[in-house]
């Protein structure tokens, strides 16, 4: 009995939640503080991203992004003028933002949503941001498939790594049996040129000898 409980307490303790529950908060975009609906997940920056925009374009939405060197809102993703249901009726400005939590937790992100018409920020209104809030909680399970997709990518990449090599190897192996067979027949043509270049030597040794022979004295 002592040693369940004591099985249980430990792995609550080693329990880290791989998805926070929404909650407004702030960032920065369009050069100003702007209120934001924030959720924490344990996955990369690319899986949380791509489920979010995958999400909303599923939807019939169409994104663009945040571009330029000095763009300080670089890489945030925007839905102009988008149909979000869930959200609210009325057709809404989304900006996207996903960040990694810290430098030490790269796969720990942060995404921020700004719901906004007209320039206004409208999650000022408690019913928006809380849809908004509900929008972002039921995204686990796009981000959790949006991450197996990335995973198996990353699987497939490494398949096509593997089988490259393994190419290469047998291309070796074959290059390497063609230089030994290559080998093989230079040595036996050589130990054949031994044999007929001996018996000539014999031969001019003979001469030779029969020459001296010749002496006078």
């Amino acid at each position: 009995m002592r040693r369940t409980i004591l099985t249980t307490v430990v792995g609550v303790m080693l329990y880290v939640p791989l998805y926070s529950q929404g909650f407004e908060g702030e960032t920065d975009y369009n050069k100003k503080k702007q209120k934001a609906v924030v959720i924490e997940c344990s996955h990369p920056q690319e899986a949380v991203e791509n489920a979010i925009v995958q999400k909303i374009k599923r939807l019939g939405n169409r994104a663009s992004e945040e571009k330029g060197m000095f763009n300080k809102d670089k890489g945030s993703i925007v839905f102009r003028n988008a149909a979000v249901t869930g959200i609210s009726e009325r057709n809404m400005d989304y900006i996207i933002k996903v960040e990694r939590k810290s430098r030490k937790e790269n796969d720990i992100s942060l995404l921020y949503l700004i719901v906004s018409k007209n320039g206004e920020n409208m999650l000022d209104d408690p019913g928006t941001s809380n849809r908004s809030i509900d929008f972002l909680n039921a995204l686990l399970p796009d981000i959790e498939d949006a991450n197996l997709e990335l995973d198996i990518r990353s699987q497939e990449d490494d398949v096509v790594k593997s089988q490259k090599k393994f190419k290469d190897l047998q291309d070796d192996q074959q290059s390497m049996e063609k230089k030994i067979k290559q080998l093989q027949e230079d040595l036996e043509k050589n130990g054949k040129d031994q044999e007929t270049q001996q018996k000539e030597l014999e031969n001019k040794k003979s001469l030779l000898n029969g020459l001296k022979g010749k002496r006078r004295s």
